[in-house]
């Protein structure tokens, strides 16, 4: 008999901190994401060690930045909890909002006043090219290339990203997207 071990659901709304502590000193993606998160605490504190501590943050943030091979801003709003597995290539505008929560492969871009929800995944070589909305717990295949809103639990996969549904009976119609496709039950 098989015991079937249940999955632990990720929240959307609690950012898991445990998954962006570094676990050694040699961990480009943490150290880069701690880099960042420092720089932002020092930046809101404000006052002359402040000052001086976001100028050191922001020799570290440069530091891994190249090592990574990453465009992330270092003022970039992002939730707690982001995993980075293979960070080369990531290039991320200012003004995107990431949940709490995701995972991004490489050489994912995303461009301007996109809104990532929690605990979304997204795939390598993805490209989310407009200001779109991506819902919570969806996931953008590899090398996808979305250009319209995703729906929270919904997958995005192809050129150009087409939305798959969790159910035949279940469509989502969006004037922008090609028609979505359902995911068939085995």
């Amino acid at each position: 008999m098989v015991k079937s071990v249940p999955v632990p659901k990720i929240s959307v709304t609690e950012p898991d901190w445990s998954r962006e502590k570094p676990r050694q000193w040699w961990d480009p993606s943490r150290q880069l994401l701690k880099s960042i998160r420092a720089y932002q605490k020092w930046h809101e504190r404000g006052g002359i060690m402040g000052r001086f501590l976001c100028r050191v943050n922001v020799l570290q943030h440069r530091f891994w930045s190249v090592i990574t091979g990453t465009d992330i801003p270092i003022n970039c709003q992002i939730a707690g909890g982001l995993l980075l597995p293979h960070p080369n290539g990531i290039v991320i505008h200012p003004s995107v909002s990431v949940g709490p929560n995701c995972l991004i492969f490489q050489q994912v871009t995303m461009v301007r006043n996109v809104k990532i929800g929690g605990h979304v995944d997204i795939g390598a070589g993805a490209k989310i090219l407009r200001d779109v909305r991506i819902g919570d717990h969806a996931k953008i295949g590899a090398n996808a290339v979305v250009l319209c809103d995703v729906p929270a639990g919904a997958t995005a996969v192809g050129v150009p990203a087409r939305i798959i549904t969790h159910s035949q009976s279940e469509t989502q119609e969006n004037s922008d997207c090609e028609t979505p496709i359902s995911q068939t039950t085995s």
